[in-house]
């Protein structure tokens, strides 16, 4: 394990060597040698999950003021899943610093979702037992809310494949049919390629890391060229 590289991208450096090498250790790896002890990450977890959603509860309804309880909840909810969180890990590629048993090891464990999800809870953990709150929160306003890319993958605060077919309605156009015209990457960090029509006049085509995104995307340009 590069600790160092890893450190660097978490954007802190442990005082606590054990801590972050126990938020990396899958319980299959202490099993294999038989330990009393537990120095797996499942406590980590546990933690980090109270923590997770905590500093999210906190940004979101800092940063969305005009927010109701049920969206701030989705939007909660979408950032807290092990699909979002899988693509952290991806991101930070947490799954090469794992520290797994063998069997885990040869059925595919450093690219299993819902590891990776816990392993990044664990980790948040560490940072918080080792440093306190503040490099637990700016990891998680870095990587799991994030800007840019990440941002882009939130549920939209408009629906725009609900408000495209209210206006096709309204315009007595044909409703909006979704197609996808290109799946690109590996399996663990795919992206979508998702083309919209409304008759034959107007198209758009829109990527994203899921299905549902890219669809949202491509709504929203078409939505901008017909309130034009």
């Amino acid at each position: 394990m590069e600790a160092q590289a890893l450190e660097a991208a978490l954007g802190h450096q442990f005082t606590s060597r054990e801590l972050l090498i126990r938020a990396l250790t899958h319980r299959s790896s202490v099993y294999e040698k038989a330990s009393t002890v537990a120095v797996d990450n499942e406590q980590l977890e546990f933690l980090g999950d109270a923590i997770l959603g905590f500093v999210v509860s906190a940004a979101l309804v800092s940063s969305q003021p005009d927010f109701p309880e049920g969206k701030l909840s989705k939007l909660k909810a979408h950032l807290v899943s092990a699909a979002h969180l899988h693509q952290v890990a991806a991101g930070l590629k947490l799954g090469d610093h794992l520290l797994l048993g063998r069997g885990e090891e040869m059925s595919g464990g450093r690219e299993k979702k819902a590891l990776l999800a816990n392993a990044v809870e664990a980790l948040i953990a560490a940072l918080y037992l080792d440093g306190g709150i503040e490099p637990a929160r700016r990891f998680i306003l870095q990587h799991v809310i994030g800007g840019g890319e990440l941002a882009s993958e939130m549920p939209p605060a408009v629906d725009y494949k609900s408000a495209l077919q209210e206006l096709a309605q309204s315009l007595k156009l044909p409703q909006p049919r979704y197609a996808i015209v290109e799946e690109r990457g590996p399996e663990h960090a795919k992206t979508f390629l998702v083309e919209v029509r409304v008759g034959r006049d107007w198209v758009s085509r829109a990527e994203g890391q899921s299905k549902k995104s890219a669809g949202q995307k491509a709504a929203q340009e078409i939505l901008r060229k017909l309130s034009q």
